[in-house]
């Protein structure tokens, strides 16, 4: 006596899906699968853009709040040595400082945005990406 499902038997040919409905099945699949990454990477993107606001707005509190420290820093300097020298030329010599200051940050910024070398490796993999797609990988 044998069951209709007995694993001994082999399936009916006509319960078996066909390749094309494999293929619908696995396509349909990763479409999702994808497509749920695609929202996964959304909720992450917005979130990380979230707390990098907020801490690009505290930065630019302490740069604000920095630089009212040196105002008013320059400030008490030019009043201080404005009572040795008067006032006129103590405005000189905080310009002065504040004026070399700004050569020396100004030529360093130069220097370190002139040695960045940009995107070496990915210039390189793009330029192959057209023979890749003739076949031809390996020549160049």
């Amino acid at each position: 006596m044998s069951s209709r499902f007995d694993p001994a038997l082999p399936p009916h040919p006509d319960s078996r899906p066909s390749a094309g409905e494999l293929f619908s099945d696995v396509a349909a699949d990763l479409s999702t699968l994808i497509r749920q990454e695609v929202e996964l990477a959304k909720a992450e993107v917005r979130q990380s853009a979230t707390r990098a606001g907020k801490g690009a707005g505290m930065l630019a509190g302490a740069g604000i709040s920095g630089h009212m420290v040196l105002l008013f820093a320059s400030v008490a300097a030019w009043w201080g040595i404005g009572d040795a020298t008067g006032h006129g030329w103590s405005a000189l010599i905080v310009a002065a400082f504040w004026l070399i200051v700004a050569a020396i940050l100004g030529l360093m910024g130069r220097r370190e945005i002139s040695a960045v070398p940009g995107v070496p490796q990915t210039a390189q993999t793009v330029k192959k990406i057209p023979d890749a797609i003739r076949g031809n990988e390996g020549t160049s």
